[in-house]
């Protein structure tokens, strides 16, 4: 009991569905037009269409909350939608009016004469205070077609008015999902292509529970590491082995809102600190260090070229441009360098422990690197029979590392895995396929570690 309630005094509030000051949420606007992170303070702004909106109102709201932009007192606000009965059955009632109505549209032009409302007119509404609702229902009254149309295009017409004149904010907590989602769709580059649906098979197959010991070869900018950490929930230790100098960055391991407990369990370490002393492999530790760098050095040069795209000042206009939509605000410096987007030295007697004992489980992450180099240095630091998992972009590279593992008899119940996800609209009468969604979600090479005569032995006495 005393544990829970130091983490819910670390984050500041009791309620861990309500938002807090200081915590980092997910905005959703205009249904998925546009998805940024940010951190709700008292000064921080964002931009929505052409209006710089503060975030103070978000403050102390739940988590799935909806917002729309209006004109106030002191400049534009969000205001929160309170929803209604009607709403709920918005569905029900046109699917009822379609069905009695056998109107089309095929005698529709599309000539813009049908709106009598001009640009001036609007301007002069909003001068006199007239809300973005107002402004819809008003262009519909003027619109000379809209009562011709079928109730589907009435409600498209009436959507895309709305996202002009009254766009609205969804307020969603910043879950392993949420977060996944929101990259793959704008920066899957920056993830690997990591899929929501691979990375939830990622952590089935790798037997990621409470009071595990996970190693992360983590190359996502942490997206992995942050994953695991709330699976775990701070029962067990996430450990980011590194070659090299400096540890892998794990920047989006801030946007979970994650507890200090729990941040305290994602650790790094070297990889020649975690690795038996009579193991004997150094010169292929030395090769794996020189791929790591020539990596580092590549995604510098490509995905990283200014350290202005990472952090966003929300205080500053911020335009449609993707590359600022799905970055987190500028974080202040914390007291915990897991939410500063870095990690903690891992404990002499935890990595005795590790490499006495091995870990419980091995997820790869990786796709810049090959595959093969980075298991052969890691999975002899499991423990016997656990499991282990590699993820890539592409096949041939698993394919290669499945050959070496089973020729090196260093696994069993090899297997490479594809996930497939079609994502469907929802609608009365109106229910098909998405037109548009991703080809490919990446492959998984998941096995089981097992004892070979030229391995070094580890006690399994736990």
């Amino acid at each position: 009991m005393s544990t829970k309630n130091s983490e819910e005094n670390s984050s500041g509030n009791q309620n861990r569905r309500i938002t807090w000051e200081g915590c980092s949420v997910l905005l959703d606007i205009n249904d998925g037009d546009r998805v940024l992170f940010a951190r709700l303070t008292a000064g921080s702004k964002v931009k929505i269409g052409d209006k710089n909106c503060s975030l103070q109102p978000l403050i102390g709201r739940p988590f799935g909350s909806s917002f729309q932009v209006e004109v106030g007192a002191d400049g534009p606000v969000l205001s929160q939608i309170i929803p209604n009965a009607e709403g709920n059955n918005l569905g029900e009632k046109m699917d009822d009016q379609t069905m009695e109505e056998c109107r089309d549209n095929r005698a529709l032009v599309d000539n813009n004469t049908a709106q009598s409302l001009t640009g001036e007119d609007i301007d002069d509404m909003r001068r006199k205070g007239a809300t973005g609702d107002d402004i819809v229902q008003a262009l519909i009254a003027n619109s000379a077609t809209f009562e011709k149309k079928t109730a589907f295009s009435q409600e498209k017409y009436r959507i895309k008015k709305q996202k002009k004149y009254a766009p609205r904010v969804l307020l969603r907590r910043p879950l392993a999902r949420s977060i996944c989602e929101a990259y793959f769709k704008k920066h899957a580059e920056k993830i690997g292509y990591l899929r929501v649906d691979t990375l939830s098979l990622l952590l089935s197959m790798a037997n990621v529970t409470a009071h595990s010991d996970v190693l992360v070869f983590d190359m996502l900018e942490g997206l992995v590491t942050g994953a695991v950490a709330e699976r775990l929930g701070g029962m067990g230790y996430v450990c980011n082995p590194y070659c090299g100098t400096t540890p892998y960055p794990v920047s989006i391991v801030r946007m979970f809102n994650l507890s200090d407990e729990t941040c305290k369990r994602i650790v790094h370490a070297r990889l020649t600190e975690l690795q038996p002393s009579n193991s004997g492999n150094s010169t292929s530790t030395d090769q794996l260090v020189d791929a790591c760098n020539i990596t580092e050095q590549k995604n510098e040069n490509t995905v990283s070229p200014s350290p202005a795209v990472d952090l966003v000042n929300m205080e500053e206009s911020s335009s449609g441009n993707m590359e600022t939509d799905t970055n987190v605000a500028a974080f202040p410096k914390s007291g915990n360098s897991v939410k500063a987007g870095k990690s903690e030295d891992a404990h002499r007697e935890v990595i005795e422990s590790w490499k006495e004992n091995g870990f419980s489980s091995l997820i790869i992450a990786a796709p810049n690197m090959d595959a093969w180099d980075i298991a052969k240095e890691l999975v002899p630091l499991l423990s016997y029979s656990a499991p282990f998992v590699i993820y890539h972009q592409y096949l041939e590279p698993l394919a290669t590392c499945m050959h070496n593992l089973q020729s090196k008899k260093m696994a069993i119940n090899l297997q490479i895995s594809e996930p497939w996800l079609r994502e469907y609209q929802v609608l009365p009468s109106r229910t098909h396929p998405h037109m548009q969604m991703s080809s490919s979600g990446g492959y998984l090479l998941s096995g089981t570690r097992i004892s070979s005569n030229d391995q070094a032995p580890i006690n399994t006495n736990l």
